[in-house]
């Protein structure tokens, strides 16, 4: 650190004797986006386009910060990455925070990133490692892309892409050599059964499904079933699709299956609340510093027929907001168990080096000002867990859940 940087620098530092935790999370995540700028925090700070006149006053806990921080880069008795250790730091404040505030390096992003856009630009397939011989297997093609064209299938062991064996790739390595490649055309070496064949495959922009549809009929009733996986960017133009085919169908019903799904983006929820309520109704409400906005629907109708959600305790966050609006708005029922419990809205930011960390910011709470955070979630109407059958046999026959909510429908 040059001389007349340090001046100011401790300038700064001796402006505030005041300590507020809030000033030291939000000037130690500038230090290391500043860090990430400049390539190595304080050597090149007076360079950085973040000029030290607008940073916030510095308390005497900050300042002890930078000051042992910079003794340990000055002293430890090796060379010392400051990037690493900054990344270490902001870690380390994620940590302090709630669960759902985390720092997320390249690859944590790219794998989470992957299914919240709904598509991305592969051969289409999702593969498992084979334990015993360590290749690689297909556990499922998605229609319509390269490797549906080129005809693989489930089941097919994928002995190498490219001339590289597949059994000395993790499946991680195998998405990337696929994933970040600059080159389109992939040569997969494929063993079905005692067969070897060869396929060549052309990578393509490839739609993630993340809703189902299916249509039950009881005591003379056609009800309409939707399973949502995840609230990806594109899941709300899926659901609002097959959910107009439903309705094309004349449903008297409809069941929304959001057991096992975790959340997603909340624009998305957004979207599809306004299929089913119209703009005179809340959607859901922000609180955050003890003040409350209210977000309304942005529908042009409401919905008349009947809706049940089935639900488990891994249904959460968007999940819960689609629920609570609709429990809320429409008196829809839940089948199943109590949900998990998630009420709080993250924010994402960006580093210069790929990093990304969510910080959450705000509560969201239900139509009616209910907050469902950690434990309390939403109490099922129908409480009923999957039996054991079901584990044994998966099917719509003996999913007991689902036939329960098809039950209370027909009825």
């Amino acid at each position: 650190m040059d001389e007349e940087t340090e001046r100011e620098l401790r300038k700064l530092l001796n402006q505030s004797k005041d300590f507020r935790p809030q000033e030291v999370i939000i000037l130690v995540i500038i230090t290391c986006i500043f860090s990430f700028f400049a390539g190595t925090a304080f050597a090149r700070m007076k360079d950085n386009p973040l000029q030290l006149k607008k940073t916030p006053q510095m308390s005497e806990e900050l300042e002890n910060f930078v000051e042992n921080y910079q003794n340990i880069v000055d002293n430890y008795y090796e060379d010392v990455d400051e990037e690493t250790l900054l990344k270490a730091a902001l870690k380390g404040i994620m940590e302090e925070l709630d669960p759902y505030s985390i720092y997320m390096d390249e690859d944590a992003y790219n794998n989470l990133n992957l299914n919240l856009e709904g598509s991305y630009s592969g051969i289409g397939i999702a593969i498992s490692k084979d334990l015993k011989t360590g290749y690689m297997i297909v556990q499922s093609v998605f229609a319509g892309s390269a490797a549906d064209e080129a005809g693989i299938k489930p089941g097919d062991i994928l002995i190498s892409v490219d001339g590289k064996k597949t059994s000395d790739m993790e499946t991680s390595d195998f998405s990337k050599s696929v994933l970040q490649s600059t080159n389109k055309n992939f040569e997969l070496v494929v063993k079905r059964g005692e067969e070897e064949f060869t396929a060549n495959v052309i990578k393509k922009e490839v739609e993630i499904p993340s809703v189902e549809s299916k249509v039950f009929q009881k005591n003379d009733k056609k009800i309409g079933y939707l399973y949502v996986s995840i609230f990806a960017k594109n899941t709300d133009v899926q659901f609002k699709e097959q959910l107009e085919n439903l309705e094309k169908e004349k449903i008297d019903s409809l069941i929304i299956d959001v057991r096992d799904n975790t959340g997603g983006y909340l624009p998305t929820v957004t979207n599809m609340i306004a299929l089913f309520v119209d703009s005179s109704h809340v959607a859901y409400q922000f609180e955050q510093d003890g003040k409350k906005e209210k977000i309304y629907s942005t529908g042009k109708e409401t919905k008349e027929y009947p809706i049940v959600f089935l639900a488990n305790r891994n249904s959460a966050s968007a999940s819960e907001v689609l629920i609570g609006c609709l429990k809320e708005n429409l008196n829809a029922k839940i089948v199943g168990e109590k949900t998990y419990g998630k009420g709080t809205v993250q924010q994402l930011e960006t580093l210069k080096n790929g990093d990304q960390y969510k910080i959450t910011t705000k509560k969201w709470l239900t139509p009616e000002g209910n907050w469902v955070n950690d434990t309390k979630g939403f109490e099922p109407d129908e409480s009923i867990a999957l039996s054991e059958e079901y584990y044994e046999n998966p099917s719509d026959d003996t999913d007991n859940q689902l036939q329960r909510a098809i039950e209370v429908l027909s009825n």
